[in-house]
């Protein structure tokens, strides 16, 4: 009796130490969202990517998603899978993004289904970035659209065809000291207002 009660909890103690190290890597789950260590408005990122005090799941995680992974002092990435009201983000809808100056030397949003892959579709608009915004009319106060077909707007457009459930991430290289040193006061996130929904969802 006692080996039949040491082989079952040999065997849940290894049931979930394996699920817990799946879900950490991001085998499964919500895509590359990245730990919580940082939260600016529901864009998470964790300071230690890249770096030699990462742990063994974040560094996991990063090589799972094919995260640059550079320093922070080189990139800082954040993620975010929700809209402004908390709804998973999803290819049957559209969406909004606003922001400002970000206090980096360049940065880019890009789209990633819920794999963390490009989607695949052949549309070539899956991210905006600050030449986008500078060629726009006000690079301090920008917005694009995204949605699986392109609207007529006038803003700029990232296409979601074919992603399902998605995710977006943000990229800031050669962030500034501010941001490194107190995220939360120097980064402006942009916002992710939900305009509509087809029928599908």
């Amino acid at each position: 009796m006692k080996l039949v009660s040491g082989l079952v909890g040999l065997l849940l103690g290894a049931a979930l130490g394996l699920g817990a190290a799946v879900a950490a890597a991001g085998i499964v789950g919500s895509g590359a969202r990245l730990g919580g260590a940082i939260d600016v408005n529901g864009w998470t990122s964790d300071w230690t990517i890249g770096s030699e005090a990462a742990n063994p799941w974040i560094r996991a995680r990063v090589a799972r998603h094919g995260l640059l992974a550079l320093t922070k002092e080189e990139a800082v990435y954040f993620s975010r899978n929700t809209d402004d009201a908390g709804d998973r983000l999803t290819e049957g809808c559209e969406y909004r993004v606003r922001g400002g100056a970000m206090p980096a030397q360049w940065w880019s949003v890009t789209l990633y289904n819920s794999e963390s892959y490009l989607p695949d579709n052949t549309d070539n608009a899956l991210s905006y970035d600050r030449t986008d915004a500078v060629a726009g009319s006000d690079p301090a106060n920008w917005f694009f659209d995204i949605s699986p077909v392109s609207s007529a707007s006038g803003s700029g457009w990232v296409s979601s065809r074919g992603a399902g459930d998605f995710d977006l991430t943000l990229r800031l290289y050669k962030p500034s000291a501010d941001l490194i040193a107190d995220p939360e006061r120097a980064l402006q996130a942009p916002s992710i207002e939900k305009l509509g929904c087809g029928e599908a969802t």
